[in-house]
């Protein structure tokens, strides 16, 4: 089995940071929804800013509002501002990477969705398993 990515925010903005909250990463509803990710899923959080990596778990905040707040012992990972990767995976068989396509959304300076990407991996004549990325013109 592999570790296959399944959804991802790239560059989503740090809204806010409650060290004092019972844990997890607090994001918009609407958000999550555009990209598939479910409340209680666990993810993986990269902060572009200062490299810090932690895994924790996604519970919904207010719909519309583009939150994304790091709670608990997360929130010493981030300050408001920074830009953060959130991936969300599953583990399958590489014959599976034909047949999904995950769903990347980037995001502007106030969290709203940029783009809708997706990842799609195909065979070619070069390679068994060859990638590209559908939307981004």
């Amino acid at each position: 089995m592999l570790k296959l990515l399944r959804a991802k925010l790239h560059g989503i903005y740090v809204t806010g940071a409650d060290l004092n909250y019972h844990g997890s990463i607090t994001l918009d509803p609407e958000v999550c929804k555009a990209a598939n990710i479910y409340p209680l899923e666990f993810v993986e959080i990269w902060n572009k800013n200062s490299g810090a990596r932690i895994t924790t778990y996604v519970i919904f905040g207010e719909a519309g509002s583009g939150c994304c707040i790091l709670n608990g012992a997360a929130a010493r990972s981030c300050q408001v501002g920074d830009e953060m990767i959130i991936a969300a995976s599953y583990f399958g068989k590489a014959e599976e990477l034909y047949n999904m396509k995950p769903k990347v959304l980037t995001f502007n300076k106030d969290n709203s969705i940029d783009k809708v990407l997706e990842y799609d991996v195909f065979e070619s004549q070069e390679y068994d398993f060859d990638f590209r990325i559908l939307g981004d013109d």
